[in-house]
């Protein structure tokens, strides 16, 4: 990475976001140690302005930011760390230093879901039964798709919400499955809804 401390002094702005639900849970700054630190041990390290040394966040709380991955802004004077929280992050005991929530919104969990499932697709390992699905071939996926489908109709229409969503689950999965296998993405469907949505669509 080349970035540019002597911009601003020797310090740059370090913007801190979970990993996972994309919230932006504070700002700190680091100077060039700071960053080598952080990079070495994989727990984020900032310089801190007031007491002018290195602190690692959570080396006394225990609410450490485990680091994910680091990037730069188009002028090389600000970081994007993006991270692991352990713990909520401020020190007033809030999730973030705004006083947000900091919750994953389960819908993003299906992206995380396709990109294990193009791993296995790509890897193959033995012992998998995803990696049996696109042995078997797209007949067999289309196939389970449509069953776990019936399987779904049954609950709705006399089982419980339970088991709704059980079978929900399991038809969803397979579907995610099928798209893989066709090259395509769950955000696909999405984006198509999202055009439906618009009150000028028309169907095609």
């Amino acid at each position: 990475m080349n970035i540019d401390f002597a911009k601003c002094g020797g310090l740059v702005p370090a913007i801190i976001q979970d990993a996972d639900t994309r919230q932006v849970l504070m700002l700190g700054y680091m100077n060039q140690e700071a960053l080598d630190k952080t990079l070495s041990s994989g727990l984020v390290t900032f310089f801190s302005r007031t007491r002018q040394t290195l602190w690692t966040k959570g080396e006394t709380s225990g609410n450490y930011l485990k680091l994910v991955d680091i990037k730069t802004d188009c002028d090389n004077d600000t970081l994007l760390v993006r991270v692991h929280p352990v713990g909520p992050v401020c020190h007033t005991g809030s999730d973030t230093c705004w006083n947000e929530t900091n919750e994953s919104n389960p819908l993003t969990f299906l992206s995380h879901l396709q990109n294990f499932i193009e791993k296995r697709h790509e890897e193959m390992p033995e012992g998998s039964y995803t990696t049996s699905l696109f042995r078997d071939g797209l007949n067999r996926m289309s196939q389970k798709v449509g069953e776990e489908a019936l399987e779904l109709v049954i609950e709705a229409t006399n089982g419980t919400n339970e088991r709704l969503i059980y079978e929900g689950a399991d038809m969803l999965y397979h579907l995610i499955v099928l798209l893989t296998s066709k090259g395509l993405r769950i955000e696909d469907l999405a984006k198509e809804l999202q055009v439906r949505h618009d009150p000028n669509w028309h169907k095609h």
